[in-house]
């Protein structure tokens, strides 16, 4: 799977989804720390990749409708800090493989894992 991991997220994620076989960059790696998310979101339409963020205003269909992207995955821990959202993104990176994000949004919480 073709993945763009969001600046929000942490960089160990990169080789985390390269060792499972996927495809994945970085916003950062890219120079695109701080783009305005329409920018962000122009460029993974583009390269037709799965966005990676924990953006909540990516969340918005309207402005964003999933349907004009390869997929876009919302994680929202209820944990803050760098390592527990390591931890909560690693925990629930198999759920990427389980289900066709064509078109689609996925929220991940400590829930559930719902589409949009």
């Amino acid at each position: 799977m073709r993945v763009k991991l969001d600046e929000n997220l942490p960089a160990e994620l990169l080789d985390d989804l390269r060792a499972a076989g996927h495809d994945p960059d970085g916003l950062a790696e890219e120079g695109l720390t701080g783009a305005p998310d329409d920018v962000i979101l122009e460029r993974v339409r583009r390269e037709e990749r799965v966005l990676l963020t924990m953006d909540k205003g990516i969340e918005d269909v309207r402005a964003y409708p999933p349907e004009r992207y390869a997929g876009i995955v919302l994680f929202r821990p209820s944990s803050a800090g760098r390592g527990a959202t390591l931890a909560f993104v690693r925990r629930h990176l198999p759920l990427l493989v389980e289900h066709d994000l064509a078109g689609r949004l996925l929220v991940i919480t400590d829930r559930s894992a719902r589409f949009r």
